[in-house]
């Protein structure tokens, strides 16, 4: 059977009744994670479209397998398929140790430009969770990927390449924080304008496509004030600028509340609300806090008498307190656009709170371009490797992911609802059975035949 191309043309993929996908089974538990994986996959399509759509797999090679292949970890082939089939899936690789490739995840990131990476996090019902209530817990991470200090721009300590970097920053910049030059190693945290905007675009227009109420700017701009401080002002004015009439940030919206509960307040009374330390301030501080609130009292005709309220809500979070209260004030958040690092933590972080990483699903997207790479966000786990144990949670998800991203949306729906149903049913690999009173205990292989038959009920 023939398959064809997934293409784009003005931002709306055009996927063929039978697209060919690349797909990497991955190293160390991979192949065991796969092979059920595509089962699943295969059966979620012919039930709900009858033999009238099908996947083409196409194997690729990258990490271990490759190299014991080809002697590359990540062959030109591989970034070349994905390229040209725009939407593939892979499941964990080795990093290679030593010099060279940091990490062939990164650089298929940065080689296909996949600056987006979509972390879900949903929980359900029955999954063994450390924290009182899971069920509050239903938030998309929007991670910017190809950014910070994940270009890899460093030096290590005692190296000539660090001194002369330490010698530039002290002679020619004037840096003198530098407490132990001599031993110190040193990195770069590049974060741009048009980084941040793209990925806060894509945040914003998903979460409007969505029906979502809110977007949280995640980031540590009260330390690193150039770099994730201009990622929140550049986030802000995403929203303000090219979203008007679709968004209103928090602090205008207790500017408009205070105006429509209080319609005599003057500038003056309305800053001193919604600033609580105005009367600390200095006097051109206080100025810019009024202007704040002159500036939201022009949007009473588009965003006045409540209206403000049904608008998506734009606010930011330091991110030690966001890391805090997604375990306190779950419900608070629901999409969330935050920088690399930080997106790093807080993803798999979430991830713990519904069950942990092995069965949480990611995708990394570029959606101008249309590439996206979905995939197994936990590690390789070798010492598993073969023994058909390890829950494939993480991939079955991320190809239900992919799946909605092709517009066939009935298929991950049935892939869900096979899934829900059988943790519903106590149905799980190890990983959760030992947490789970009078579970029955499935290897990976069960597991996704668990999945179908409930697919198929």
């Amino acid at each position: 059977m023939k398959g064809g191309k997934i293409t784009i043309e003005r931002g709306q993929l055009t996927v063929p009744d039978y697209p060919i996908i690349p797909f990497i089974e991955g190293d160390g538990t991979g192949p065991d994670i796969w092979r059920a994986s595509r089962r699943v996959f295969d059966a979620a399509v012919e039930k709900v479209y009858r033999g009238q759509r099908k996947v083409i797999w196409h194997e690729v090679f990258a990490g271990e397998n490759s190299f014991n292949r080809t002697g590359q970890w990540l062959p030109p082939e591989t970034i070349g398929a994905f390229r040209e089939y725009l939407v593939g899936i892979k499941g964990p690789l080795t990093t290679p140790i030593g010099g060279g490739i940091r990490s062939l995840n990164v650089a298929l990131r940065q080689e296909l430009d996949l600056y987006t990476c979509l972390r879900p996090v949903k929980y359900i019902p029955g999954v063994p969770s450390p924290v009182v209530r899971p069920q509050d817990v239903d938030m998309v991470v929007f991670r910017e990927n190809t950014e910070d200090i994940y270009d890899g721009i460093e030096w290590a300590a005692g190296t000539p390449e660090a001194g002369k970097v330490i010698d530039f920053l002290q002679d020619e910049m004037g840096v003198q924080k530098i407490r132990f030059p001599n031993t110190s190693g040193i990195g770069i945290k590049p974060i741009s304008s048009e980084g941040t905007k793209r990925l806060v675009r894509a945040a914003i227009q998903y979460a409007l496509s969505q029906s979502r109420t809110s977007i949280t700017l995640v980031h540590k701009g009260n330390i690193m004030k150039f770099t994730e401080g201009g990622f929140k002002n550049w986030g802000y004015e995403v929203a303000t600028e090219e979203f008007r009439d679709k968004t209103v940030t928090e602090r205008e919206s207790w500017i408009l509340s205070n105006h429509e509960s209080h319609p005599d307040l003057t500038v003056e009374q309305n800053a001193r609300m919604i600033d609580p330390g105005y009367y600390l301030m200095t006097e051109p501080q206080k100025e810019a806090v009024r202007k704040e609130v002159e500036q939201a009292l022009t949007l009473m005709p588009t965003h006045g008498d409540g209206r403000w309220k049904k608008m998506l809500l734009i606010r930011d979070s330091i991110a030690d307190i966001a890391l805090q209260q997604v375990l306190t004030r779950a419900r608070e958040f629901d999409v969330i656009a935050t920088p690399n690092l930080n997106g790093d933590y807080l993803s798999d972080a979430l991830a713990a709170q519904v069950g942990g990483i092995g069965i949480a699903p990611g995708a990394n997207i570029n959606w101008e371009s249309g590439h996206a790479i979905f995939e197994a966000t936990h590690g390789t786990a070798p010492k598993y490797a073969n023994m058909d144990k390890v829950n494939p949670g993480s991939v079955i998800l991320s190809g239900s992911m992919m799946f909605s991203y092709m517009g066939w949306k009935e298929a991950e729906q049935v892939i869900w609802e096979g899934l829900v149903k059988t943790i519903a049913q106590k149905r799980v690999t190890y990983d959760f059975h030992r947490m789970m009173p009078d579970a029955t205990l499935l290897a990976c292989s069960e597991f996704a035949s668990a999945i179908i038959e409930n697919m198929n009920s």
